[in-house]
């Protein structure tokens, strides 16, 4: 066989990755909708995770994290990599998930969920914000003691007290606007947060919105939204009013 020369060349569009958790079956579809295909490209890794999100479990990914990480494409410096699990942030801690996946992945920005929750909150200009969790108590609370050190003020918190991935993934829209709705009626609020990137809010974050003439904000939504900021990427589907938000 004759070798034919080439040449080689870099695809011009920006590179994100995104480290899933293994029993996720939301984020990647969220992902890909808000970075189309020919405005970025996405190379998602998974990172082994329980049947059941519990404190135990997230301490299990923390391990996993660097081999995860490494499983992406090693000849890709990201311009940015996102951990897509908003309780395993909040109980792992953001300093320590950065250092986790840039010991594996070449990268300068790791963005997460609750980071990102805060950042978007504040490009916002708000303060009292109400939460819907699908998880049980000691899950679902440190992510309001997060806000709350975050200088938030958080008046109320709904949860369906499900720990089982698979169920989360499943719980209706129709579920989720009950409950918003019902948290924003017995509560004052600056806006609602959805929190966990295996609930399926997306789609319904315009609606909601409408409804409740407040910002509501998602796990993904604000995750996609900071890589983007964080980043200079100005081609993003953001859904909502937090399209229109900048980081300070």
């Amino acid at each position: 066989m004759t070798a034919f020369p080439y040449t080689l060349t870099e695809d011009p569009r920006p590179c994100f990755g995104l480290v899933a958790l293994q029993v996720d079956e939301t984020i990647e579809d969220d992902f890909r909708r808000m970075f189309p295909l020919e405005t970025a490209r996405l190379h998602v890794t998974r990172v082994p995770s329980g049947a059941e999100l519990t404190p135990e479990t997230i301490a299990g990914m923390e391990t996993d994290l660097p081999a995860a990480a490494g499983l992406l494409p090693a000849a890709v410096c990201f311009d940015a990599i996102a951990y897509g699990c908003t309780s395993g942030t909040t109980l792992i801690g953001a300093p320590r998930v950065q250092a986790l996946i840039q010991s594996h992945a070449r990268t300068t920005t790791v963005c997460n969920p609750l980071t990102a929750a805060l950042a978007a909150i504040q490009a916002l200009g708000l303060v009292r914000v109400g939460i819907v969790s699908p998880y049980i108590p000691s899950v679902a609370a440190p992510v309001r003691a997060a806000f709350q050190a975050g200088g938030l003020t958080v008046p109320d918190m709904l949860g369906f007290g499900e720990c089982i991935e698979s169920r989360v993934a499943r719980i209706s829209e129709a579920s989720l606007r009950a409950a918003t709705l019902e948290l924003a009626r017995r509560n004052t609020l600056d806006a609602v947060f959805l929190s966990c990137t295996n609930l399926r809010t997306l789609r319904l974050i315009p609606e909601l919105e409408a409804l409740l003439g407040v910002p509501v904000l998602s796990s993904n939504q604000v995750l996609g939204w900071h890589m983007a900021q964080l980043a200079g990427h100005g081609s993003v589907a953001i859904p909502g009013r937090l399209a229109s938000a900048r980081l300070p």
